[in-house]
């Protein structure tokens, strides 16, 4: 691999050593009684699963196991296992290289990012994909191109168990992994850890493991374990019957820590005649200035550089916003408090045209380097902001509890913080805005994000898009209810309780009991979301 200075060898080459226990549980799984099995570690490291197998004394036929740095192939080596090869060489090379088939591929590939391979790396990492009809994109990072490559080299009826991150089941640059999976394999199971395997590096990991059977069958399983110890009370043979289809039309699988039960209830909302958000509104990006700092700033900035005719209300952050409306008189106590209320919309002749004050703000802007920044540099005139627009409605980026969706009623702008919602003509603005305050739609909200960091969740337009809404033009009745809950800062439960029973009791048809289940859906989830923020705190604490 290709070292880049200041950043540690461990973390470029993704070395982070399997747990014996866990080792131990996938060879478990496995083998499963088989004693001829043809096995591939595709980087094994200094050997944790080959150790795991001289020790529990495992039957096989073969083992060979490929590692990239020789010091570690060297450790590997040195494990007496009989009919063992270790192969000190690129998993890549090897991958395409070889003829050789096997029965099970285990292992804990490496997590290096796609900047981090070299021009030869790339290109193989580019073969394995075409291979598989798969498109390698710069997100990329080196797991998935190992379980994409272990898939090629799988026998009829093979078996996968590898030790992955979590980002499997979310990120959008492992969505077509998850489709391939899904397609190649029969039985999937999923298990994840309520705390961190891995806390030298505060990351969340699953085990991923996969079986072809040569049927027509596709079902997936999530099971969730608190650790490595309980983790081994755990029974392989559980994991042959995975319960739940697999819904090729869900691009993520954090749908599947749900029950059947749940389950059921959201297949049932898609039946419902209920629409997503992008039914009614186009959801996009906000506005990317390329250097928020200069361009959104406080009044006191405004008047110090004579900025007012080019300065325009603008709502930046989750705490400018607590409410269901933001409004004008919301905007004036923004800037009476000192807050970045105003965004700076420049015209291209304000270098020549602007008055003293703003050319010396401009000429500030080249001082501090502004206008060399990669959103800057590519513009005509790097002080005018591309995409000027307002939105009837803003959608928070990232969110704590669940994410904010609020009526622009003061025309302000955003930054990419937030999400810019345009709602289609003839949809009541109010009613849409308050029908999203449901546990459905939360629970939906959660199912499409991703957990970005410190327990938050993070949508993209996308994903908001897709979140389903009990929409009806009655709803705009509590919006003004809802608007002072949330600004006396009811709690979640208070405000939930209301909403539940008029837009998805009174209003949907939904059961007493369904509407219980849906609300049980949403905290199952956000409590698993924000468990992590808790053990992520713990852990820094204890570092220190």
């Amino acid at each position: 691999m290709q070292l880049i200075n200041d950043t540690s060898a461990q973390k470029l080459r993704g070395a982070y050593y399997t747990p014996p226990a866990i080792a131990d549980f996938i060879l478990r799984w496995g083998i499963n009684g088989c004693n001829d099995a043809d096995i591939l570690e595709p980087s094994c490291g200094d050997g944790v699963f080959l150790k795991c197998m001289y020790d529990g004394n495992i039957l096989y036929h073969s083992i060979t196991a490929i590692e990239y740095e020789m010091a570690e192939a060297e450790k590997a080596k040195a494990i007496p296992l009989h009919k063992s090869n270790v192969v000190n060489s690129d998993f890549h090379r090897f991958c395409l290289d070889t003829d050789k088939h096997f029965d099970l591929i285990v292992g804990n590939p490496p997590f290096i990012r796609y900047q981090y391979y070299n021009v030869e790396q790339q290109l193989l990492a580019d073969e394995i994909f075409k291979k598989s009809k798969l498109k390698r994109t710069k997100l990329t990072n080196a797991w998935v191109t190992f379980v994409v490559g272990s898939c090629q080299l799988l026998k009829e009826n093979g078996k996968l168990g590898f030790v992955l991150p979590s980002e499997l089941l979310m990120v959008k640059y492992a969505q077509q992994l998850r489709k391939f999976l899904a397609q190649t394999f029969n039985r999937i199971n999923i298990i994840s850890f309520k705390n961190l395997v891995f806390e030298e590096i505060q990351q969340e990991v699953v085990l991923l493991l996969c079986e072809k059977n040569g049927t027509d069958e596709h079902f997936i399983e999530h099971i969730e374990v608190r650790d490595t110890n309980e983790l081994l009370k755990l029974n392989p043979l559980r994991l042959r019957f995975p319960t739940k289809k697999i819904d090729f039309h869900t691009d993520k699988w954090t749908y599947y820590f749900l029950e059947k039960e749940e389950l059921d209830l959201l297949e049932r909302v898609k039946c419902k005649n209920m629409n997503t958000i992008s039914t009614f509104a186009n959801v996009e990006v906000g506005i990317t200035t390329g250097a928020n700092d200069y361009f959104t700033v406080p009044q006191s900035v405004v008047d110090l550089y004579q900025l007012q005719e080019y300065a325009r209300p603008m709502v930046g952050r989750s705490v400018q916003v607590n409410s269901l409306c933001f409004s004008i008189k919301d905007w004036k106590q923004n800037i009476e408090s000192g807050a970045k209320a105003n965004l700076l919309v420049f015209t291209s002749d304000a270098d020549i045209n602007g008055n003293n004050g703003v050319k010396a703000y401009l000429e500030n802007g080249v001082k501090e380097g502004i206008n060399k920044g990669y959103k800057t540099s590519i513009r005509n005139q790097w002080w005018v902001i591309p995409s000027i627009k307002v939105s009837d409605a803003l959608f928070l980026r990232r969110n704590n509890l669940y994410p904010k969706f609020v009526l622009n009623e003061a025309k302000a702008y955003t930054t990419d913080t937030m999400h810019r919602v345009f709602i289609h003509p003839g949809v009541n603005k109010k009613a849409f805005v308050a029908s999203y305050y449901n546990s459905l739609s939360f629970a939906f909200a959660e199912i499409l994000g991703r957990n970005f960091g410190g327990g938050c969740l993070e949508l993209m337009p996308s994903e908001v898009g897709d979140i389903y809404l009990p929409y009806r033009e009655e709803n705009e009745q509590i919006f003004d209810t809802l608007d002072t809950m949330l600004r006396r800062k009811a709690t979640t439960d208070e405000i939930l309780d209301y909403t539940d029973d008029i837009i998805l009791r009174q209003g949907m048809g939904f059961s007493p009991e369904e509407v219980a289940l849906a609300r049980s859906i949403w905290l199952k989830i956000i409590k698993r979301r924000l468990s992590r923020e808790t053990l992520e705190k713990s852990v820094k604490e204890k570092n220190i």
